[in-house]
């Protein structure tokens, strides 16, 4: 099954790389947590990683999804009918794993008698729909803001399609999401001139990771998907320049963001208004020549492949279920470096094992049966 799925001729490299980056991204991040807090280079790189690691999701999530609900929408009998087939195929692919961890996460805090806060909320995605979610399953609010944006997009296309000519529709489609994307920039506006912001953290809070701010991140990545339909000519000749500027983009990201003055009362309106999309936009650059890189032949297809196949139960498992449990039953606060790093590397061989273990026994069969019902 895995061979199979390594060598699926229909599998985009570049794609794989993105995704196998990102969550290799993220994966190192959470390593933080084994170790004491500390502000050297490597650990604030580390932290920007995991930030920068779920904005690539987004995009990429936002690239994949557009283009199939693009080329629903411009048939001429687009409906609720294909507005339903989207979202059954959206939510077989994230829904099974998603309910699956939730469960467990919800096993491992009765075992470690952690009191779980509004956990309604979690079976309707709306932990962290216009606020800061709780601490519980904390990998969820990404989660959550994907869903929504699956929801919404297809919703309103099909709610003012009715008043537009079949010949127009890829234009409404792009006027659509710029409208979107206006909307989501005024709501952060409001955020910032509404929201008492004293340092990072408050940020992440009240914004970052609050749906009704973020539904954007996925949107970017559809209109990149409109672009790649609609301009291909312009999207392969121009995929060396956005290389180039997504390059540029990240030095700033990662270099230069912090020559940016804070204000005594907090951080000032950059990161709030303008560094998300910012980000957003960054990686979209990427798209053009990552989504044109169709196959590889090295050593390192293979390995990179396999880590974008798992990377959804990655997500789901390494932070909340096997590094908390690890840790609940370690008490590796007197460790000696040497055995910290040794408890790191055995953290990450049980990540990869067990999100192996999902994916072949759960999230494919899953998958599978999604294509069984199609037809």
């Amino acid at each position: 099954m895995l061979k199979q799925e390594l060598n699926n001729p229909q599998r985009i490299f570049g794609l794989d790389l993105m995704r196998a980056v990102a969550i290799l991204m993220v994966l190192s991040s959470h390593c933080l947590w084994i170790y004491p807090e500390s502000n050297s280079f490597i650990a604030q790189l580390l932290k920007l990683f995991g930030f920068l690691g779920v904005e690539i999701f987004f995009v990429l999530s936002g690239f994949l999804i557009g283009r199939i609900l693009l080329q629903s929408y411009l048939k001429e009998d687009f409906s609720f009918s294909q507005v339903r087939n989207f979202l059954k195929r959206r939510w077989f692919r994230t829904f099974p794993n998603y309910f699956l961890i939730l469960l467990v996460n919800i096993l491992i805090a009765s075992v470690i008698g952690y009191k779980i806060e509004s956990l309604w909320k979690y079976f309707f995605f709306v932990q962290n729909f216009s606020g800061a979610m709780p601490a519980f399953f904390p990998e969820s609010w990404s989660l959550a803001v994907e869903e929504w944006a699956y929801v919404v997009l297809p919703l309103l296309l099909l709610l003012i399609t009715p008043f537009v000519a079949s010949k127009n529709k890829s234009k409404f489609f792009i006027i659509l999401l710029v409208v979107l994307l206006v909307f989501f920039l005024l709501a952060k506006i409001f955020c910032y001139q509404n929201t008492v912001h004293a340092n990072l953290n408050d940020w992440n809070l009240s914004l970052k990771a609050v749906v009704i701010y973020r539904l954007d991140a996925i949107f970017y990545g559809v209109v990149a998907s409109w672009i790649y339909c609609c301009h291909n000519t312009f999207w392969q000749k121009g995929k060396s320049f956005f290389l180039i500027a997504g390059i540029f983009c990240f030095l700033f990201i990662f270099f230069g963001f912090g020559k940016i003055p804070f204000t005594e009362e907090g951080l000032n309106s950059f990161l709030y208004i303008v560094y998300l999309p910012v980000v957003s936009i960054s990686i979209a650059f990427f798209l053009p020549f990552l989504s044109g890189w169709k196959s590889e032949k090295s050593k390192l297809k293979n390995p990179i492949v396999f880590i974008s196949l798992i990377s959804y139960s990655v997500y789901l498992l390494h932070y909340s279920v096997i590094l908390q449990l690890m840790k609940y039953f370690t008490d590796i606060e007197n460790y000696p470096m040497l055995q910290k790093h040794i408890f790191t590397i055995v953290y990450l061989l049980l990540t990869i094992f067990f999100s192996y273990g999902l994916y072949i026994w759960y999230e494919k069969p899953m998958m599978d049966l999604r294509e069984k019902s199609k037809k």
